[in-house]
């Protein structure tokens, strides 16, 4: 099983980006799928997540900027991140929950900055 997160990048203060990860391999059913976090010199942190019957919960520093998404016939997940803040600033991971094992993708770098 691989995770592929892409989307990444440099944006400014209230600007967007939108995070995608690809799971692939032998699936047989992922129960879980979630964006984690880590700033520099803090420790990871859940910054959404999105079950298989497509229930959501968010961090608090992030509800209501930040949309978690799933596509399950390409097993795919999506964070859509809106009005950015330079404390967003961090490596972003997918993690994946296929049949109770965890899995994680490589970090894509969101930087917020003007």
């Amino acid at each position: 099983v691989q995770l592929q997160a892409s989307g990444g990048g440099l944006v400014q203060p209230g600007g967007s980006l939108r995070l995608s990860c690809a799971v692939s391999g032998s699936i047989d059913s992922i129960n879980r799928m979630a964006w984690y976090r880590q700033a520099p010199g803090k420790q990871r942190e859940l910054v959404a997540v999105i079950t298989s019957g497509s229930i959501t919960n968010y961090a608090d520093s992030v509800k209501g900027r930040f949309t978690i998404s799933r596509d399950n016939a390409k097993n795919t997940v999506f964070l859509q991140m809106n009005s950015l803040k330079p404390e967003d600033t961090a490596v972003y991971y997918c993690n994946a929950l296929i049949t109770w094992v965890n899995y994680w993708g490589q970090g894509t770098q969101v930087t917020v900055s003007s």
